[in-house]
């Protein structure tokens, strides 16, 4: 089963990806359900810090085995540090997703309109279950 953390901070989008608000920052990376069907997490580019990120513009990318995944920022802002530990341990993607495995730390620069498009953890967890039972079959 996936893990979808039961915290009102944190926001995902529809590409499953994550964002940790606290105050005017965030903190990005992708979801369980990504981490799994990605299976072994082999390398991950990041951003440049100082980039100035959309709200679903590209934030980096993890190769694995099996495929390469885009990170979609779940927010708008302007990154601000990044997981350099993931330079060297690109494994703690897939170990902890939302903890060590954070990729980037985003300054939000319009949240309140970024809001609008995200999904809580309650309606994600639904999601994510559908998408399980169609791969399930």
């Amino acid at each position: 089963m996936f893990r979808v953390p039961g915290n009102p901070q944190i926001y995902f989008n529809e590409n499953d990806c994550w964002a940790y608000v606290i105050g005017n920052r965030a903190r990005i990376g992708v979801t369980d359900f990504v981490q799994q069907n990605l299976s072994d997490i082999l390398y991950f580019t990041p951003p440049e810090i100082g980039a100035e990120i959309d709200q679903f513009g590209e934030v980096g990318e993890i190769e694995s085995s099996k495929s390469v995944f885009e990170l979609i920022s779940p927010v708008t802002g302007k990154v601000i540090s990044v997981n350099k530990t993931l330079e060297q341990k690109p494994e703690l993607i897939n170990e902890n997703p939302y903890e060590s495995g954070w990729v980037a730390e985003i300054e939000l620069t319009d949240f309140e309109s970024d809001k609008e498009l995200l999904i809580g953890f309650d309606k994600y967890f639904e999601i994510i279950k559908k998408k399980v039972e169609d791969l399930n079959g």
